[in-house]
């Protein structure tokens, strides 16, 4: 039955995810804000499919904080990094350089205003993120980062990517910790989803300006919180 749901949940999503794409073309001629609102009824469908396909739906824990803030999240599967975006106010999502230059989908993810990095270009990447944030920062976005870098194994705790503290010492912005555990429910590299619940849950801000070991543990610690669960 999980083989049958997730290949309706493959067929539906992802044959709507091509006509989006697509559609976002003419859209854009409407400006950045157009592409945003319809970026967002694109993950919305994404819930709905999820929802109602796979069997899968989110308790919230906590609330996401509103303003200017760097968001930190755990990351185990896709799903958290289009479900978030329903959370914050049209965040600006920091992400892999690759991700943002794949043919017609990075053209519609770099006019949402993403944040793309190179890790490879060492202090160069660090100064493009640092000014794509803030110009994010100066709209009155949150900017959204998975700080371990990379989708992880329920039950794994890898240390934060250096960008991390780069960001949040340059940015002098409190973080606010996300803790989940969608991985139980769509594992990493599995094409095959189970239907459930996903917790996730928003701890309490971290504020700015503590010294880096001090600050990568608060937060390391919070977006595992639920990793005892899992």
């Amino acid at each position: 039955m999980n083989l049958l749901r997730s290949t309706l949940f493959a067929l539906v999503f992802y044959a709507w995810t091509v006509i989006a794409v697509l559609l976002s073309f003419p859209i854009g001629l409407f400006g950045q804000r157009a592409i945003r609102g319809w970026a967002h009824l694109w993950v919305r469908f994404h819930r709905t499919c999820a929802r109602h396909l796979l069997g899968i739906r989110t308790v919230v824990e906590g609330a996401p904080p509103a303003g200017a803030v760097l968001a930190a999240a755990k990351h185990q599967s896709m799903f958290e990094t289009l479900e978030l975006l329903l959370m914050f106010n049209e965040p600006a999502v920091v992400l892999k350089r690759e991700l943002a230059a794949i043919p017609l989908w990075g053209w519609v993810v770099r006019r949402y205003g993403v944040i793309p990095v190179d890790r490879g270009a060492g202090a160069t990447a660090l100064r493009r993120m640092m000014r794509a944030a803030e110009a994010a920062i100066a709209e009155g976005r949150p900017i959204l980062i998975f700080p371990e870098g990379t989708r992880v194994p329920v039950g794994e705790t890898p240390p934060l990517q250096p960008g991390f503290a780069g960001l949040y010492r340059a940015l002098g912005l409190p973080v606010a910790p996300i803790a989940l555990d969608s991985g139980r429910l769509w594992p990493r590299n599995s094409f095959v989803k189970r239907p459930g619940i996903v917790t996730m849950r928003f701890l309490p801000p971290v504020p700015p300006g503590l010294p880096r070991r001090e600050m990568e543990a608060q937060v390391h610690t919070a977006i595992n919180a639920l990793e005892m669960k899992a």
